[in-house]
Parts: structure tokens; sequence; C-alpha cells
């Protein structure tokens, strides 16, 4: 299937979409503007629809319940209007409470699906629901992935994905200046759980500090850890150095990502971060650690610095060698701009368009 294939293409794309924002849900979002753009008609199956009244959202029996009938009520509709499923998946729960239903909803209507799967705990949880995941995907489902890894982790397993990569839009996320100067900024971009250790970058800011001693972080997000994360920077006498942004639209994250410095990633298990990708497109630096996905994503020392997880000494000390360093930190800029545009809509349309064929018949 072409570009022009998809202007008359029906898709029910599935997934969660903002608010909140989140990884999966900026990519949900930008995925339907960017189809429609192309000339598909595309409706969205929210998996994360409010709840109504919001109380109940306080039950944990009573919000699955809530969420899940109106959910499945939604996909039989939907599936009986469009040529095809895109369903967003994710690992655990959310691939057994969303992901599993639609495929099985469209499978009941006879509509082809294509799964895009993209948690970065995929090893762990197969382990769990490998052969429960098979059954559901059946011989009638195309599963693509956004990496190498994860293509690797499911063949394992014994199932065949192809690569669909995570999408940039240079459009919003344009390159800061490549002249740095004045105190340092850093950034995350990441939800404040614990999956991605925020801990590590505000330990690690404090030995920044020792070589630049005006170096602030910004942590863009939410979530469950706030108050620990306030207190521990409280604790390490960076109270005013550490900003807590909250959730942000794509926009105003794309204003702070060109008055940042450097970004961090600072994860415990990941694939292919939004952030990573973006910073790259805002030609700002990244140090990253080097689990799970991300070697598959980035060179080390050519486009990011990798750094063992869980180790804030490590991550400063990488900050520090692109900080002291004008040259090598506009290097680390360029290459990161240049590897950005292998993720533009321009370069993955024609991928996706592909999946779509194979799977539409």
């Amino acid at each position: 299937m072409t570009a022009r294939g998809l202007h008359a293409l029906r898709i029910g794309l599935v997934g969660p979409v903002p608010p909140p924002g989140g990884g999966m849900a900026n990519q949900t979002r930008q995925l339907a503007e960017l189809l429609n753009t192309a000339g598909a008609e595309v409706t969205l199956v929210p998996v994360n629809a409010p709840y109504r009244p919001r109380w109940i959202g306080q039950v944990a029996w009573l919000r699955a319940l809530a969420r899940l009938l109106p959910y499945l009520l939604a996909l039989w509709r939907v599936a009986a209007r469009v040529d095809l499923f895109h369903v967003m998946a994710n690992s655990g729960w959310a691939w057994h409470l969303f992901a599993a239903p639609a495929i099985w909803v469209a499978r009941w209507r006879g509509v082809p699906v294509v799964v895009n799967y993209r948690g970065g705990e995929a090893a762990a949880f197969l382990r769990r629901s490998a052969r429960l995941v098979r059954w559901t995907l059946g011989s009638g489902t195309t599963l693509v992935v956004p990496s190498g890894y994860l293509q690797a982790i499911f063949q394992r397993f014994g199932m065949s994905a192809q690569i669909v990569p995570n999408i940039i839009d240079l459009s919003r996320f344009s390159p800061r200046s490549m002249a740095r100067a004045g105190a340092p900024q850093l950034l995350v971009a990441r939800n404040l759980e614990a999956l991605y250790d925020n801990e590590t970058a505000i330990r690690a800011l404090k030995v920044v500090r020792r070589y630049f001693p005006q170096a602030t972080l910004t942590l863009c997000g939410s979530g469950p850890q706030e108050g620990a994360l306030r207190r521990l920077a409280a604790a390490q006498g960076l109270a005013q150095a550490v900003r807590f942004a909250g959730r942000l639209e794509p926009d105003a994250m794309a204003a702070l990502y060109r008055k940042a410095d450097l970004v961090l990633n600072p994860s415990l298990a990941d694939n292919m971060p939004n952030s990573v990708l973006e910073a790259w497109a805002s030609g700002v630096p990244v140090v990253s650690t080097n689990v799970g996905g991300i070697p598959h994503l980035a060179q080390d020392g050519v486009t990011a610095s990798l750094v063992p997880s869980s180790n804030p000494s490590a991550m400063a000390q990488a900050c520090v060698a692109l900080l002291s360093n004008q040259v090598l930190w506009q290097q680390r800029a360029q290459a990161g701009l240049q590897e950005a545009q292998r993720y533009t809509w321009a370069r993955v349309q024609p991928v996706l368009a592909g999946a779509y064929g194979r799977a539409w018949p």
C-alpha cells in the first residue's frame, strides 16, 4: 500500500490519548494527525477515557469495570465502519485489558488488525504471557514494533514482528542554537515513576554542580514519585536547582528542549523513548542509561553518551565531559540532528503503509 492508498483507508486507532500526556499517548495523537493529513479517515478509540462520575476512579474494581464496558462497546461500533484497526499495545495489564480485547473484537467483526507493540518491559512480560499473546495474535494479525530490540525479543518467543519506528515531528521540534552559554540546564522528560529513575538524575545534578555550581535540572512529567523526589532534592540541598514542570503540551515541551543544554534519560528499562528523539531533533545532546533498546537506538560516543543504570556518578561524569568541551557538545548535537532525520513522517509513512497493506486484503 502506498501513501496514496492511505487516502482511501478507514482506520480505527486504538490507544491512550492525552490528557494526560506521555510517550504512547503523544504518539497516538500524533499518528492520528499525520494519518488524517495523509488522507486516511481515522477514528480514535481511547483506552483511557475519563471516568464518569469521577469518584469511580477511586475504586479499583469499579474503575476497571467502568472503563472496560464502554471501551468494548466503542470497539464494537467502530469496527463496523473501518477497514482496519491499528492497536497501540503495551505490557502487562494494559495488554490484557485493552490490546487483547481490541484484537478479539476486530477478529469477530472481520476487521484486519495491526498491533503496534511498544512496551519497554517486553521480555519480562513475554516470559509470563508469551503463550497467551501468541494465541491472541493468531495468524491474521500484523505485529509491528518500533525497534530491532523489540523485534528480537518477539522472535525469541516465536513471534515475527516488522519494525515501524516512532515518529518525530520536525515542524514542532526544531534545533536550538549550536552555541552553549550560561548556566547549564539539564532536562528529563519522563514521568515521575520508579521505572524512569528520576532519583538518579537528581543525584547526578549534585555531582555536576561541583563543576558547574549554577547548573539546574528540570523534570517534566507527573507521577506517584513527585513527593519523594521533591524531598530528595531538598535533602540534597537542591530545592532551588530542581524544577518540577509537570506535564506539558507538545509546543511547550518543544520550547523547553530548545532551552536545555543536555537531556538525561535515567530509565531502568526502555525501548525507543520519544524524549531521545525529541532531544535529537532539538539539537540537544543526550546522556542516557544503556538499558533495553537504548543501545539499538543510540550509538555511545556518537549520538549519545550511554552509562550504566542507577549510577549517578557515571551520569554526572558524562554530563561534565560534554559541558566542559564545546566542540564535543556541538559534535554530539549535530550527530543527533542527523539521526533525527531517520524518524520523520516522510521516512516512516511508507513503512507503515506497507504494514497496513499486508494486513488489509
